[in-house]
């Protein structure tokens, strides 16, 4: 049981460090350079993903640190779960696969949290 904690703690972290960083990018870009990025993708929805990949960040660790709600951990990472999945589609659809990888890494590793946390 110890193991398994520590286990999922280390996947939570990396998880939130990961999901704070392209959240952050997401939100402190410049309106016209994130334009450009994205491409055909609107602004807005990118900005919304990334309020969503920071609040998911913050539900990964704070609830357990501050044993406040635990329950909403494995919410977070479900919620993670789903933008990921958004994200390996959509690399596929756009015909870039390649770039799938990450994301389908970060979705596999937020269900393993989902499943340890429920």
């Amino acid at each position: 049981m110890r193991r398994t904690n520590v286990i999922l703690w280390t996947i939570q972290g990396l998880l939130a460090l990961a999901f704070l960083f392209a959240g952050s990018v997401k939100l402190l870009t410049p309106t016209a350079t994130l334009a450009q990025l994205v491409g055909s993708v609107p602004v807005a929805l990118v900005r919304f993903i990334g309020v969503c990949e920071v609040t998911g960040a913050i539900g990964l660790t704070l609830p357990g640190l501050l044993r406040i709600r635990p329950v909403l951990t494995p919410i977070a990472a479900a919620g993670l779960v789903i933008i990921m999945s958004g994200a390996v589609s959509s690399m596929i659809t756009l015909g870039r696969a390649n770039e799938a990888t990450a994301p389908a890494i970060l979705g596999i590793l937020a269900i393993i949290v989902v499943c340890g946390r429920r």
